[in-house]
């Protein structure tokens, strides 16, 4: 019998890489997500295929279920070593779901361009864990890493805060519809960035970080609870100047759109994937001015 499985796309607003040392992150679920469909089949393998969102297929390979069990990849290519790896986590933790080793075939298919950075693997790692019936949170700690708030939003159709306490995730769903919604919007850098060399790369920079963490919690709710357009825009700001002297980077408008009317902030990893725009009028025109053409309303984009 056939069973599919959908996760939710993720958009970071606050507390980029500070989520990780314990800091209060506004997150939000995404329109876009990714699928994982199961079947089984008499191949005695894992006959794997995933799709990009215009069809093509970007991943295609036969798994051998005793390479899963022993965690012992058939080949040295990086993506099925990375995939034979997370399906032996899950297995650990659920090994009777493979233990006849009857053939399965399972196709993915993303809802939005892989490189857009919205989730591809943690959309992945979420489904993996409910097909397994195993917690997401510790797949994803023991196969890529990072913070979980990406886990948090393939899992909840609202936006959420997300917190580490005490070492386990902290989710608490929450409203966040103001009137200036449609002032909002994110525009793709048209480059994917690497989250885990940014990670390691905030752990080389970050010093006494507890103070930071005290002043991005004031942020994320400032912004959560922003009145109007200009109180939104203006803890966005600070929230950039206050990362900008953590990380030693100049904050993305600085560097490429300091002509913007408006505040342009990085999500996520900083220097790739989407920012976020905020303005009185549609900036879709000087973005594209400037060779950057996915400009999406937060309508569009956001669950």
């Amino acid at each position: 019998m056939k069973k599919t499985f959908y996760s939710n796309g993720k958009l970071l607003i606050t507390a980029e890489y500070t989520v990780l040392d314990g800091a209060k992150a506004l997150a939000l679920p995404t329109k876009f997500g990714q699928s994982l469909a199961v079947e089984p089949n008499d191949s005695n393998t894992i006959n794997w295929t995933s799709y990009d969102a215009d069809g093509s297929v970007w991943f295609d390979e036969a798994l051998p279920i005793e390479a899963i069990i022993l965690n012992q990849p058939h080949t040295d290519k990086p993506e099925v070593i990375t995939l034979i790896n997370i399906l032996h986590k899950a297995h650990l933790a659920n090994p009777a779901l493979l233990q006849n080793k009857e053939g399965l075939t399972v196709s993915t298919h993303l809802t939005f361009p892989r490189h857009w950075g919205l989730g591809t693997s943690s959309t992945l790692i979420n489904n993996i864990a409910q097909w397994f019936g195993i917690n997401a949170y510790t797949l994803l700690a023991e196969s890529f890493g990072g913070s979980g708030y990406d886990i948090a939003c393939a899992q909840h159709n609202t936006p959420v805060i997300y917190q580490i306490k005490d070492s386990l995730p902290v989710v608490s769903p929450v409203s966040f519809n103001p009137a200036f919604i449609s002032n909002i919007w994110f525009v793709y850098l048209n480059q994917k960035q690497n989250s885990r060399e940014a990670i390691a790369a905030y752990r080389e920079h970050r010093k006494d970080i507890a103070p930071i963490i005290t002043r991005i919690d004031a942020l994320t709710n400032d912004a959560l609870l922003a009145g109007d357009l200009q109180a939104f825009a203006s803890a966005l700001e600070k929230h950039e100047a206050l990362m900008a002297g953590v990380l030693g980077i100049a904050p993305v408008q600085e560097k490429l759109f300091p002509d913007f009317k408006g505040v342009v902030k990085s999500l996520g990893a900083w220097g790739g994937d989407f920012v976020m725009a905020v303005a009185e009028e549609n900036p879709t025109a000087h973005f594209t001015d400037k060779g950057y053409t996915t400009i999406i309303a937060y309508s569009d984009m956001i669950l």
